[in-house]
């Protein structure tokens, strides 16, 4: 920047250079300036002088012979202006004279600023390379949790199908199971009905002579809580065919059971006893009606199973 010293020593020296040509141009006209004659219009006129009083010549003298007339002086001639020398062109140094060196306090200021300037952009650079890099970090790591979320979800896809695939599998075997339990049910209480069918028959058969036999009471008894007792069973699955199992039955009249016991003999585990316990307990009242001869409060009979 030009300080105020630097615009008045320009105007000065400006003013210089216009008084400089003004003189150059002053003194080159005085130069070409000539005394001319002073030219007055008009004949000329020629006197002769007397004394001072104007008085005649004395006597002894002769009057001098008049001059001849001189001829007219032409008048003199206008002269032509000489022309005016070219002026001189002003050389560049003149014209235009070299600005004032620098001042050594503006060039450091000067540098200053320009390396204000330039350490300036170079700190923009940087920020701007350091937004870049930053705003590539956030992408990158952006780009990492959405792969880390859609990881996540196919993984707990992938785990809630194969759960529910687990649980139809295990609904299926469960349907499958209950299915086959309740035909293996079905077929028990069926083969059981079939058997305590058959026993009323032969007792019927017993008391009215049908068929020719004459069987014990008591021996039709034991068949018909045998057949009772049967139907009302859930055989567990350790249960095995050939099963032969003592029963001790405390009743009262009526058939209402009031307490039961698997007692030895007995070839069961003890789920098959419990459930041979249970199913007493389920078919009282135990018959009655028809065997009051043979009736008795503690029986005991064997529990019969042949597959």
């Amino acid at each position: 920047m030009e300080s105020s010293g630097d615009k008045l020593r320009a105007l000065l020296l400006a003013l210089a250079l216009h008084l400089l040509c003004a003189l150059a141009l002053f003194g080159g006209l005085w130069w070409t300036q000539e005394t001319r004659p002073v030219v007055m219009p008009g004949p000329v006129i020629e006197a002769v002088l007397v004394g001072p009083t104007a008085a005649p010549a004395p006597s002894g003298t002769r009057a001098p012979a008049p001059r001849p007339p001189q001829p007219k002086p032409e008048p003199p001639k206008p002269e032509t202006p000489k022309p005016e020398p070219p002026k001189p062109e002003p050389t560049p140094a003149e014209a235009a004279p070299p600005p004032p060196p620098p001042d050594r306090q503006d060039v450091i200021e000067r540098e200053r600023i320009a390396a204000l300037a330039q350490e300036k952009a170079e700190q923009e650079k940087k920020e701007q390379a350091e937004r870049v890099r930053r705003e590539q970090i956030l992408l990158e790591e952006q780009e990492r949790e959405q792969q880390r979320q859609l990881e996540e979800i196919r993984k707990k896809r992938e785990a809630a199908e194969k759960k529910l695939r687990d649980e139809q599998a295990r609904m299926k075997k469960l349907e499958a199971d209950r299915k086959a339990m309740q035909q293996a049910a079905e077929a028990e209480r069926a083969k059981a009905a079939q058997a305590a069918a058959e026993a009323e028959q032969r007792a019927a058969q017993a008391q009215t002579g049908a068929g020719g036999q004459d069987n014990d009471l008591a021996a039709r008894y034991a068949a018909a809580i045998q057949a009772a007792v049967t139907s009302s069973w859930n055989r567990p699955d350790s249960a095995q065919a050939g099963l032969r199992c003592a029963v001790q039955i405390k009743q009262i009249p009526g058939g209402d059971v009031i307490s039961v016991q698997v007692v030895s003999p007995c070839n069961a585990d003890a789920p098959t006893r419990n459930s041979i316990e249970q199913a007493v307990m389920r078919a009282a009242p135990l018959p009655y009606q028809g065997y009051e001869n043979v009736f008795q409060r503690q029986i005991t009979f064997n529990f019969k199973y042949d597959g």
